[in-house]
């Protein structure tokens, strides 16, 4: 894997503890925090990207409701996952943390102007914001790696698809966490 980034997507407390919480989500916080701790020992890039809703946006009003609101508890990282100074934080109002985020800019101004070349998801939901953010990883030409015990659904067979199409459309390489680890260089 040549000059990486590990990108965590949603893992906040509305998704996890809160208004829109999936009872998988807490599921996969350990495997996540090794992730990132080790990402951060190893000095590979660390990249939130999470929901920071405005009341407005069509997320909340047409589909979810209320959750994520920019500036309120619900859209602040858990506390087990909490962001470091040196770590990056992008606000999303879309399923897509690329989608007028600077993720993009970002991730290619990243190892003294070479960029990254393969991003690291992990975070939820799979089949949702994962998915999206997969997506525009692909179109960008980014390679793809999913930790697969390290993003969840609300529902095992939303789980399950949401990997399988990851996989099957975004040539996503779907890899446990302690993989993922050992091939961290």
């Amino acid at each position: 894997m040549e000059n990486k980034a590990i990108i965590i997507i949603d893992m906040l407390n509305d998704f996890v503890t809160g208004d829109l919480k999936s009872e998988r989500g807490q599921r996969i916080v350990p495997k996540l925090k090794k992730l990132v701790e080790t990402a951060r020992k190893k000095g590979i890039p660390v990249i939130y990207s999470n929901d920071a809703h405005l009341p407005e946006d069509p997320e909340v009003v047409y589909r979810w409701g209320k959750h994520a609101i920019r500036g309120t508890k619900g859209a602040e990282v858990i506390p087990e996952l909490k962001p470091t100074k040196k770590d990056y934080v992008l606000e999303k109002r879309t399923y897509s943390g690329f989608f007028e985020t600077g993720l993009d800019s970002l991730l290619r101004s990243l190892y003294h102007g070479e960029g990254v070349k393969t991003v690291i998801l992990g975070g939820l939901h799979t089949n949702i914001c994962v998915r999206h953010t997969a997506a525009d990883a692909f179109f960008r030409g980014y390679k793809i790696i999913i930790a697969k015990d390290g993003v969840e659904a609300f529902t095992p067979r939303e789980h399950k698809e949401g990997l399988k199409y990851l996989e099957n459309i975004y040539n996503a390489k779907i890899m446990p966490v302690d993989k993922i680890l050992k091939e961290l260089k």
